[in-house]
């Protein structure tokens, strides 16, 4: 059980950094003329942990101004951090259990 659970604070670690790294390149490219955003979707995976898929949607002239909504950026990003903190938290308490396990078995 421990192992599943730090399995699963590993991918979603792992999720929220790509998501945080894309919200970061969308608000660097805020002022770039025809910058198409990127947008994080998360997913369930098979084995019980989280992925992210990274799309650009939309298309832009390449004169138009940049796409990028700075509200919306950063609000992802505050949920992106938040959900980092989360899995990092679980990835700790797993370690805690999965070292109290071995420490029982020795």
């Amino acid at each position: 059980m421990s192992i599943s659970a730090l399995n699963s604070g590993l991918s979603g670690l792992q999720s929220y950094q790509t998501a945080l790294d894309s919200s970061a390149h969308n608000i660097a490219n805020a002022n770039t003329n025809g910058f198409i955003p990127e947008q994080a979707n998360f997913q369930e995976s098979g084995n019980g942990g989280v992925t992210v898929n990274i799309s650009r949607q939309g298309s832009a002239a390449a004169s138009a101004a940049s796409a990028t909504d700075l509200t919306t950026e950063t609000v992802n990003a505050i949920q992106y951090k938040a959900g980092f903190d989360l899995n990092a938290q679980v990835v700790k308490t797993a370690n805690e259990v999965l070292g109290t396990l071995i420490n029982i078995q020795a």
